[in-house]
């Protein structure tokens, strides 16, 4: 399954050259990330207050080309893998048919003492739901 969010590029998101900031990529793809956890059904307010967070680990990231001022992109998300205390998410930022930015995020879930800890098999569950091949 791949979440698309789409995203309207406003001035605020570009640098003086009118383009998108490079740290401004990771922005968008954390909302995406964040609204396919929440359509996949994880409540991660009731996660927190449970005393587990989730925590991006690693992000390896290409710049591919640059989107601008009033483009509008979308940011595909798929689930890459899933383990025990972590799952994966390929992601990838288009405008229309050119692919723009593309990372892998690695997810891990935290206590409230900052130590990884086994996802809850209800969120396992939910999670894995979002991918066909999240076993690997």
């Amino acid at each position: 399954m791949t979440h698309i969010w789409p995203i309207r590029v406003y001035y605020e998101d570009t640098d003086l050259a009118g383009i998108v900031y490079y740290a401004n990529y990771l922005r968008f793809i954390e909302r995406a990330r964040s609204e396919m956890v929440r359509e996949a059904g994880v409540d991660q307010v009731a996660m927190k207050a449970a005393g587990l967070v989730f925590a991006v680990r690693r992000v390896e990231a290409d710049y591919l080309s640059p989107a601008k001022y009033d483009d509008q992109i979308e940011v595909r998300t798929t689930l890459a893998t899933l383990k025990g205390a972590s799952f994966d998410m390929a992601q990838e930022v288009w405008r229309g048919e050119t692919l723009l930015f593309r990372a892998r995020v690695a997810v891990v879930v935290l206590t409230d003492e900052g130590r990884a800890t086994r996802l809850p098999a209800d969120i396992r569950a939910r999670i894995g739901a979002l991918g066909a091949d999240a076993g690997a």
